[in-house]
């Protein structure tokens, strides 16, 4: 069983600050590319940023220079610190990680339940 828990959203003002935590557990091997998506309210759901095993990072043009993604190997966990919030930011945003389970030679990609991030003054 392997489990990804989002953590870390809430409601902020403009110009804000939020750092979501996306956590893994279970019977983990190795925790591959993960990327952190958003969803808002009758939108399609998008990428944000992706990080890779060897921590290269690529992301959306929205929030360049705003958000920063980032990993810990060693508690297999990966954050999105963002900073500038715009109203626009608003959405509920979900962890998706390429996870190799112990024994196992499939890559599978797992997805969490997200965090509701409101960005409002």
């Amino acid at each position: 069983q392997v489990q990804l828990v989002e953590s870390g959203g809430g409601l902020v003002q403009p110009g804000g600050s939020l750092r979501l935590s996306c956590a893994t557990s279970g019977s983990i091997f190795s925790l591959n590319a993960t990327g952190w998506y958003r969803q808002a309210p009758g939108k399609q759901r998008e990428l944000v940023a992706v990080i890779t095993s060897g921590g290269s990072t690529n992301y959306a043009d929205s929030v360049k220079g705003r958000f920063t993604i980032s990993r810990d190997n060693a508690k297999n966990t990966v954050y999105l610190q963002m900073n500038s919030l715009k109203p626009e930011d608003t959405a509920v945003y979900l962890c998706n990680a390429d996870i190799l389970i112990r024994g196992s030679t499939v890559h599978i990609y797992y997805w969490g339940q997200g965090t509701q991030v409101t960005v409002s003054s």
